[in-house]
């Protein structure tokens, strides 16, 4: 099968013929129908995230058809249809899986980092770690919510009963969950690079109530922001546009030096928290919930041959929604 491997922390991806795998008793063998390209992609290539495996195969939203199976795997038939996310394994037995917060436990594997993921025409997959997805999205539609719609909702779920949500850094997290906001009757403003002027009017198309450099107050005091964008000192800033009782909800799995700030920022039982990984949990519920209040993505597709140009797009913020890689 053809794969883009990495084979080193810095390197672009390369192009090269691999072994179809063969799955194991509790695996699924998928053809890979598309998979889309999540910044967490861009911190593996750079070696911001530590001990992935090397020669790599990146992605970690899946979209793909079952074509094989292990002899253990019975929820799932040949010819189906599944989502594939970040969280590929966890032990089951550690006190983080067994208190609902597999997210957490200290052996989990990820896919597209410890375990292979989907730039490549076929992946294996534990048959616990993958889901039937909803009908009305397409194959490239659908796997933007798999990391930006679960990392998003989980973060999105952290704001609680936030009425006015701040959100820093629009890609492909901060669009699907513009909509899920506003559809729970939020209001939404979002904040871009400065000067972004097409990420600001991208957010107003997703339904933002307000959008805005990102060095720049809001027209009302926020209840909670989220932080998609991987830059520390938002973290000061977005503190001091949240109210008394306020969260700010880190939501990247990597993040620049937080610079120091003054207390009094902070005061007033405003909190800093950061969202790690997801649960199954939560991927069953944001799948469910999704086609329900009418979440849309916009993609922009590439080849799989294509992954180095699309990642370099990526970087450079030329990415409006998701970018995802279809294979032909």
């Amino acid at each position: 099968m053809r794969a883009m491997l990495l084979d080193e922390a810095g390197a672009k991806l390369r192009q090269t013929d691999v072994p179809i795998p063969v799955p194991a008793e509790e695996q699924v063998l998928l053809r890979v129908k598309a998979c889309g390209i999540c910044r967490t992609d861009l911190h593996v290539m750079d070696g911001d995230l530590p001990n992935p495996k090397y020669p790599l195969i990146l992605g970690h939203e899946i979209v793909g058809v079952v074509v094989d199976k292990g002899d253990c795997v019975e929820q799932f038939y040949v010819g189906q249809r599944l989502g594939v996310p970040w969280l590929g394994h966890t032990c089951g037995t550690c006190r983080f899986c067994v208190s609902g917060r597999e997210n957490l436990c200290d052996a989990a594997l990820f896919t597209g980092y410890n375990l292979d993921g989907g730039f490549s025409e076929y992946t294996l997959v534990d048959q616990h770690y993958c889901f039937a997805l909803p009908e009305i999205y397409s194959d490239a539609e659908a796997a933007p919510l798999l990391c930006a719609g679960l990392i998003g909702y989980r973060a999105l779920v952290a704001a609680g009963d936030a009425k006015r949500l701040g959100i820093y850094g629009f890609g492909a997290a901060a669009h699907i969950i513009t909509q899920v906001a506003k559809a729970q009757g939020r209001e939404v403003y979002a904040f871009t690079k400065p000067g972004d002027a097409a990420g600001q009017h991208f957010a107003m198309q997703m339904g933002a109530n307000w959008a805005g450099d990102s060095d720049l107050s809001p027209p009302q005091e926020m209840d909670a922001a989220i932080i998609f964008a991987p830059v520390g000192a938002l973290i000061p800033q977005a503190l001091r546009n949240v109210t008394k009782g306020g969260k700010v909800i880190c939501a990247g799995i990597h993040m620049s030096d937080i610079p120091a700030f003054p207390y009094s920022i902070l005061w007033g039982e405003r909190t800093v928290c950061s969202i790690a990984n997801l649960t199954r949990r939560d991927a069953e519920e944001f799948l469910d919930l999704a086609p329900k209040l009418g979440v849309k993505t916009e993609v922009q597709t590439f080849p799989l041959e294509l992954a180095n140009k699309a990642i370099d797009q990526l970087r450079q913020g030329k990415i409006n929604g998701a970018a995802v890689l279809v294979m032909t």
